[in-house]
């Protein structure tokens, strides 16, 4: 029950809690920041609060021990990462997010950083390479042996958005002239089976892959039966350079756990398996989030202002060229907005609409691409399937809001004006909605990257031009 306990989702937060009050209680934060908690440096109580904090950090998971040093400012964070034992070092630098590893290795020398590197398999070590110092990599290249150092440098060679970047070595082959009974006394030399295995890997001489043999299909077959009798000879496999969203989709469309990935030659290179791919889709889905927001990089919420300023202020600057030709356009018009004041009132919520009708077709047709439902090749028909949706919508809201408007003021064409400008800009929005992603594709780009920024600045700019410009036209 204690285990259940420490692992429990709804506790996690009651241990930051705890955390914090250990640091803050005595001022044990600062002291050890101060003075790295070195002896004497630290008077008793905090010594007490020291200790009873190394022993809850012991406690818990590795996952748990990141969620609590990314929930903790710069200071306090860097504190409770001294007291994390060596050995768990690597295991917590890879669970942390980027911007919070990056500050954690920066804290580290590089004998810290080569110690917690040591205690990491060759697929997890590359995981963590991108981000050490290029002197420490080499000098653990030297320290490896020559199979770790192999699988180190094949992983390093495929892009981080490949299977290869996420595939794991460490698994369990055997031969398919084997009765099961041999296969079981095998496994039963292991201390402990490598995670998530649901199957072996079925190889021959020459390390090409025949076939999978369920853990299942073990238990419950005839001991006596061969592994060629019950393996399965056409499992999902994947190929190292194929794209990592692609065997995210997979494994759930299949309800895979793990699935072998063999090269051209049909060698079986390791395995893919289900933590990976889950880590993988968080990572995609909070970089197309922050994307999104036109944020160019991963951010430390407890970050410098400096930091987080350069992350932003790229796209802050092209929001604001938008703005400003927002404001140009509403310029052209002052004249009809003096003459009718009802149009300074009634024009943001037309580009309101436009701009949330645009941010659900972009996000569905950005979706739709990650997935790999869309391609550019689909693009008229979506076009067809948004603008009859846009037009549908426009009208029905358009028809509300003209109402509206002749409740208010009392004015027909006004209300005609008001239901036409609607449609067309909610038209426009499904337009772009359409475009925007699917030229990114085109070119290469990111789909996501400043979509719900470039939507919004064009139905703003867009609804102020159709309206204010059908006013005029109609109504002055």
């Amino acid at each position: 029950m204690s285990e259940l306990n420490r692992k429990s989702p709804e506790r996690l937060q009651d241990r930051v809690d705890q955390v914090v009050q250990l640091l803050e209680r005595h001022g044990l934060a600062d002291a050890l920041v101060r003075g790295h908690g070195g002896p004497g440096l630290i008077n008793p109580l905090q010594q007490q609060d020291q200790i009873e904090l190394q022993h809850r950090l012991d406690e818990l998971h590795s996952a748990d021990v990141a969620y609590i040093l990314e929930s903790l400012p710069l200071a306090e964070r860097l504190a409770v990462w001294q007291l994390v034992k060596y050995d768990r070092d690597g295991e917590i630098l890879l669970e942390v997010s980027d911007a919070v590893r990056e500050i954690l290795i920066a804290d580290m020398d590089n004998q810290e950083i080569i110690a917690a590197a040591n205690m990491l398999d060759a697929d997890e070590l590359a995981d963590l390479a991108p981000d050490l110092p290029r002197d420490v990599v080499r000098e653990l290249m030297d320290m490896l042996d020559a199979q770790q150092r192999e699988r180190l440098r094949s992983a390093l060679s495929y892009d981080e958005d490949e299977v290869g970047a996420l595939m794991d070595f460490d698994m369990v082959t055997i031969r398919d002239d084997v009765t099961l009974e041999v296969v079981s006394r095998y496994l039963r030399r292991f201390d402990i089976l490598p995670d998530h295995t649901d199957k072996l890997f079925v190889v021959d001489n020459d390390g090409r892959l025949q076939g999978v043999l369920p853990i299942k299909k073990l238990l419950v077959s005839s001991p006596d039966a061969l592994v060629a009798e019950v393996m399965v000879t056409d499992p999902v496999i994947f190929d190292p350079q194929a794209h990592a969203s692609e065997a995210a989709q997979a494994f759930e469309r299949y309800d895979l756990v793990t699935a072998p990935v063999v090269d051209a030659g049909g060698v079986l290179c390791g395995r893919l398996t289900v933590d990976e791919v889950l880590d993988y889709i968080r990572q995609e889905s909070e970089t197309e989030a922050l994307n999104s927001a036109g944020l160019r990089e991963e951010e430390d919420i407890f970050a410098s202002v400096w930091k987080s300023v350069r992350n932003r202020w790229a796209w802050l600057a092209i929001n604001l060229c938008t703005a400003l030709i927002a404001s140009r356009v509403i310029g052209l018009f002052e004249g009809a907005i003096e003459q009718l004041v009802a149009l300074a009132a009634l024009m943001p919520i037309v580009a309101g609409i436009g701009g949330n009708s645009g941010n659900q077709t972009i996000t569905m047709i950005v979706r739709g691409i990650a997935t790999g439902q869309v391609q550019v090749a689909h693009g008229q028909r979506l076009l067809r399937k948004e603008a009859g949706v846009a037009m549908i919508n426009g009208l029905f809201w358009g028809l509300m809001l003209a109402i509206i408007a002749y409740i208010l003021y009392g004015n027909v064409a006004l209300s005609v004006v008001l239901m036409a400008a609607m449609l067309l800009n909610m038209l426009l929005a499904a337009l772009m909605g359409v475009v925007i992603p699917l030229a990114r594709l085109r070119t290469g780009g990111d789909p996501a990257l400043g979509s719900s920024v470039l939507i919004t600045a064009i139905t703003d700019s867009g609804g102020f031009f159709i309206f204010l410009g059908l006013a005029t036209l109609f109504l002055l």
